[in-house]
């Protein structure tokens, strides 16, 4: 037998090494984000906006839970937006979120219109 092959693993091992190193230090700032219904009512055409994206849903029913994982690639506010029972709508301005951030938020809608946010996340702004 002849060792003419191991020449060119070593090789090919050697050329892809940093490929896999490289690979190996990504990493996703992901947060996990919860929307929940505590207005007593249906919530129609929910809208979440954060830097970069949004996401949503047609409607939610009283004590119903959302779950989304977003990655924020910019910074900016945060914004809900649903219709309420008697059709109006309400529109709220959250937290400031940054890119690369992690962790995990809750927006809780209440009733009147009202939403609490409570953010979870890691690492705080630098530039603040």
């Amino acid at each position: 037998m002849t060792n003419s092959g191991r020449p060119r693993a070593a090789l090919a091992a050697a050329l892809l090494m940093p490929c896999f190193l490289a690979l190996a230090g990504c990493r996703a700032y992901l947060v996990c984000t919860t929307v929940v219904n505590r207005t007593g009512a249906v919530v129609n055409l929910l809208e979440v906006d954060y830097p970069s994206a949004s996401f949503g849903v047609d409607s939610m029913a009283p004590g119903a839970q959302y779950h989304q994982r977003l990655q924020f690639r910019d910074q900016g506010p945060l914004t809900v937006a649903y219709t309420g029972a008697q059709r109006h709508q309400y529109t709220v301005t959250g937290p400031t979120l940054y890119e690369k951030q992690q962790g995990s938020l809750e927006i809780d809608l209440l009733p009147g219109g009202k939403v609490e946010f409570h953010a979870h996340l890691t690492p705080p702004p630098s530039n603040q």
